[in-house]
């Protein structure tokens, strides 16, 4: 699976959530609405999707 990679956009805002919710969307590398960002698809990456969720999209890259 280390070839498979995730696009995960960002698609509600940051503001309400906690700083450690806030912290783990930023470790994404993601800052802005509509911002996505491309990552392997690993362990800790699908972790820190499902700490956040409700403000995130992930789709899988060809």
């Amino acid at each position: 699976m280390p070839d498979t990679k995730l696009r995960v956009t960002l698609i509600r805002s940051l503001i309400g959530l906690s700083p450690k919710q806030e912290a783990t969307v930023r470790a994404l590398g993601l800052r802005r609405i509509r911002q996505s960002a491309s990552h392997d698809d690993s362990v800790s990456v699908r972790g820190m999707i499902a700490k956040v969720p409700h403000v995130l999209k992930v789709t899988r890259e060809a």
